[in-house]
């Protein structure tokens, strides 16, 4: 199915739902914006614009706030990341652009430049103005981009601005992947995701909705376009392989985040389990509390410095109410009347670090809900499905590209985001798109100029 997304439509996380999962980090109103906008320091070399991997001019977007040009404010985000207003909410900006504000120097509190980014972009939807910026001149180039989340966004930006013809393609019903259907509503919420892309489609980006792409139809976009760009995120969420994870009382953390983020999913039991300790594992936790659940539990073989989720995080689960579990390996996953059984075996660390049985150490975690968050699975291996050469080179499933450019191996076929990096952050993701985006406008002329 294809169409473009009129500027009207919204598809809305349920009410009840939405009720639960007020803003992490709630926005600024005027009265707030200014005298935060005035404390910084307009850095001329901003180490804040150095840690953002799209390379937001911070002070630059700052001072248009005080100066009262909001939508000068927003164009200067928008010219470096088109997806600003999602970034401002689901960034980790404590590692990212806040974490390297120089009034940490000064043991004062950094400039809340997310709040401010944010302020401003909600100012600019609120107004209701177009794109500070239009597409280019048709270059009669086409290019087709695999996957609709934020790398492909970012990619489609930059070209349309070069007047290059953009169409994505996703397997799912909306575009925007995890911003859309996997980041947390506390922190981006469904909303917020879509008013976006309704905005790059004034830039005449063109969506193909509940597109699965194999093997025979990369083959015949291939032949129709000049380019090709692949955002394909990573795959489904590894599995245990432990007896019991079939079970119906078992999920896993994307499913559970995507169900309460569409209405498919308006609560969960009162015990839920978590096993992993990401970024995503957190965000299932917290949205289990949220949706209902007295008692959330997560699980983790490895101990809390060990983690990959980041500590502010941490704290913030434990802060909901989340308990832990460290150094717990699960054996299998049983049903009986009262519910689920989660086997666990206790770890213990030796002292090269690697991780042993306790003996005799078994013990069961009662729980009517399981949300598995181990990681997730590449998802290329349709570029090797006609079983031809593969289209462009792989390492552990993921695609091998020029990191300055996007480039594969194979020159027609550019790539960014998860499915190139394995997993990293939606600021990231645009960042690749961004580049890459540059990078085929670029071989796209040189390859006219040789013609």
């Amino acid at each position: 199915m294809s169409r473009r997304i009129p500027f009207h439509e919204q598809v809305v996380t349920p009410p009840e739902v939405v009720e639960r999962f007020g803003d992490l980090h709630p926005p600024f109103d005027r009265q707030a914006a200014i005298p935060e906008a005035n404390r910084c320091l307009f850095c001329f070399d901003a180490p804040c614009t150095s840690a953002c991997p799209t390379h937001i001019d911070v002070p630059r977007f700052i001072k248009k706030i005080v100066s009262g040009n909001l939508t000068g404010s927003a164009r200067t985000i928008l010219d470096a990341n088109i997806l600003g207003a999602s970034c401002a909410r689901a960034c980790p900006v404590d590692v990212l652009c806040e974490g390297a504000c120089v009034m940490h120097r000064y043991n004062k509190q950094p400039i809340e430049i997310a709040r401010l980014q944010r302020f401003a972009m909600d100012s600019f939807y609120e107004r209701g103005v177009p794109l500070p910026f239009e597409p280019g001149a048709d270059t009669g180039f086409s290019v087709a981009l695999i996957g609709a989340g934020p790398a492909s966004l970012g990619c489609a930006a930059e070209l349309r601005r070069r007047g290059i013809r953009a169409e994505l393609y996703d397997a799912r019903p909306l575009p925007g992947g995890l911003n859309t259907y996997g980041v947390a509503e506390y922190k981006l919420p469904l909303v917020e995701s879509l008013r976006e892309i309704a905005m790059l489609s004034q830039l005449g980006v063109e969506f193909h909705f509940d597109a699965m792409i194999d093997a025979v139809a990369l083959d015949e976009i291939e032949r129709k376009c000049d380019a090709i760009f692949l955002g394909v995120g990573l795959g489904a969420i590894h599995k245990l392989g432990i007896t019991g994870e079939s079970l119906p009382g078992v999920t896993n953390a994307l499913d559970l985040i995507a169900g309460y983020k569409s209405g498919q999913c308006t609560g969960v039991p009162l015990r839920v389990v978590v096993i992993g300790a990401g970024n995503t594992a957190i965000d299932a936790a917290i949205a289990s509390v949220r949706l209902g659940a007295l008692e959330v539990t997560m699980v983790y073989r490895r101990g809390p410095e060990q983690m990959s989720a980041f500590s502010f995080e941490y704290e913030h689960a434990r802060n909901e109410g989340v308990k832990f579990i460290w150094h717990a390996q699960p054996l299998n996953i049983r049903e009986d009347h009262a519910g689920l059984s989660l086997e666990l075996l206790r770890l213990v660390a030796t002292e090269d670090g690697s991780l042993v049985a306790e003996a005799n150490s078994e013990f069961f975690l009662a729980t009517d809900m399981i949300v598995l968050s181990i990681g997730q699975s590449t998802h290329t291996s349709f570029l090797a499905e006609s079983g031809k050469v593969a289209k462009v080179r792989l390492e552990h499933g993921r695609i091998i590209v020029d990191r300055a450019t996007g480039q594969t191996t194979n020159p027609k076929y550019f790539a960014g985001g998860d499915c190139t990096n394995g997993g990293r952050e939606v600021v990231d993701a645009v960042a690749d798109g961004k580049r890459a985006g540059i990078g085929i406008a670029a071989w796209l002329e040189a390859q006219h100029a040789k013609a």
